[in-house]
C-alpha cells in the first residue's frame, strides 16, 4: 500500500481521563468501544498511527478567545464539576485532555498535508463542535474542527476549507466561528431543531453573514429520517455545495449519533449507512482537494452500536486495498 493509500489513526489512552460523572453519555467507554470494535475487524493495523501533542495556548487561541482558555484551564484544575453548562462535565485533567485531543487533529492535518497519509481518522474526546470563541456547553471544551480549520488557513495558506458536520445536532459553535469567514464551508446535516431541541441552532435560514453570507448552510432532516433521506440530501444539496466551493482540504466532524439505537435523537441511520456516506466524502476529497481529508469524533453515545458505526466509517476511509468506492447514483 502506497502512502497515498494510507489512513491516518488519532488516538492515545490519554482521552479515557476526561471523567465525567457516572451516566453522563460522554463516558470514557465510548472510545474503548470504537478501538475494540476497529481491532476485531483486523482496522487497526491497516491505518497509521500518528504521533502529536497537546494543541498549545497559541494554537488554541486560533478560534478561542484568550480568557476563555484560561478558564477552562483553571475551572479544571481548580477542581469544578462542570464550565458552561450543567451537562458539560469537567475534572482535574479534562483541560490538558481537551487539548490533547485538539494537537491530535492538528498533527492529523498536518500529516495529510504533508502527504504522510492521504485521510485520517481521529477518535478523541471530549468532542468539540458546540465550543464557541468563549463558550463550552454540549459536552464541548474546544472546538477541534474549528481549531484544525483556521490552522489550515493561517499557517498552512489554505484559502478555501470545507467543514461537513455529520452529527445528528448542529454544530453551532463551528458555524457561529466562520458564519462571517468566506475561507470556510460550513455544512451541517442535522435533525431539524423543531423536533431535536439541542442546541437550539441550525435553522435552514442561518447561511451566514457579511463576507461570509453564503458560505453556511444547515440541512435539516425530519424526525425519523433514515437512510435514504440522508443519500437524497448529500446527492443534491451537500455534495453539490462542496463541488462548487472547491474545498483544498475537507474536515468532517463526524457524529455517529445520528443512528437508530441513538437516545438523544429521533433519526434512523444503520452503521452501513455511515459506509456510503463515508465513501461519498472521500470521493469528492479525491475530485476536488486531492484526497485531503481529516474526520473527528463528536457524538455517537450508544454503546451497542457504536462500535459498529466506526467500523463502517473506518472502512470507508480504507476503502478496499485503500482505494475509494464509487456511489451508485440515486437519480433525479
Amino acid at each position: 500500500m502506497t502512502s497515498q493509500a494510507v489512513v491516518g489513526w488519532v488516538f492515545r489512552d490519554e482521552f479515557f481521563r476526561h471523567r465525567t460523572r457516572p451516566g453522563h453519555p460522554d463516558h470514557p467507554a465510548r472510545l474503548d468501544v470504537i478501538v475494540q470494535a476497529l481491532g476485531r475487524e483486523g482496522m487497526l493495523e491497516r491505518m497509521r498511527s500518528l504521533r502529536f501533542q497537546e494543541a498549545s495556548f497559541q494554537d488554541l487561541v486560533l478560534v478561542h478567545e484568550p480568557a476563555y482558555v484560561e478558564l477552562v484551564r483553571m475551572a479544571c484544575e481548580g477542581g469544578f464539576g462542570y464550565i458552561g453548562d450543567p451537562d458539560t462535565h469537567i475534572g482535574p485533567e479534562s483541560y490538558r485532555v481537551a487539548a490533547l485531543a485538539t494537537g491530535g487533529v492538528l498533527a492529523a492535518c498536518d500529516a495529510v498535508m504533508a502527504g504522510e497519509v492521504r485521510r485520517a481518522f481521529c477518535a478523541v474526546r471530549p468532542p468539540g463542535h458546540h465550543a464557541g470563541a468563549d463558550a463550552a456547553g454540549g459536552f464541548c471544551l474546544f472546538n477541534h474542527v474549528a481549531v484544525a480549520a483556521e490552522h489550515l488557513r493561517t499557517r498552512r495558506g489554505l484559502d478555501r476549507v470545507a467543514v461537513v458536520d455529520l452529527d445528528v445536532h448542529h454544530g453551532n459553535g463551528t458555524q457561529a466561528l466562520f458564519e462571517d469567514q468566506p475561507g470556510v464551508l460550513f455544512v451541517s446535516v442535522h435533525e431539524h431543531p423543531m423536533t431535536l431541541k439541542f442546541p437550539g441552532t441550525g435553522w435552514p435560514g442561518e447561511a451566514g453573514r457579511g463576507r461570509g453570507a453564503g458560505f453556511t448552510r444547515n440541512v435539516c432532516v425530519p424526525h425519523g429520517a433514515d437512510g435514504s433521506v440522508y443519500r437524497r440530501v448529500l446527492e443534491r444539496e451537500v455534495l453539490p455545495l462542496v463541488e462548487r466551493y472547491r474545498p483544498q482540504f475537507l474536515l468532517v466532524s463526524m457524529g455517529f449519533d445520528a443512528q437508530w439505537t441513538e437516545p438523544l435523537a429521533h433519526v434512523n441511520l444503520r452503521p452501513e449507512d455511515f459506509g456510503w456516506i463515508t465513501r461519498a466524502l472521500v470521493e469528492a476529497a479525491d475530485a476536488l482537494c486531492d484526497g485531503r481529508l481529516v474526520s473527528v469524533l463528536e457524538g455517537g453515545y450508544e454503546l451497542r452500536t457504536l462500535g459498529h458505526c466506526a467500523v463502517e466509517h473506518v472502512r470507508g476511509l480504507l476503502g478496499p486495498s485503500g482505494v475509494p468506492d464509487r456511489l451508485t447514483p440515486i437519480g433525479p
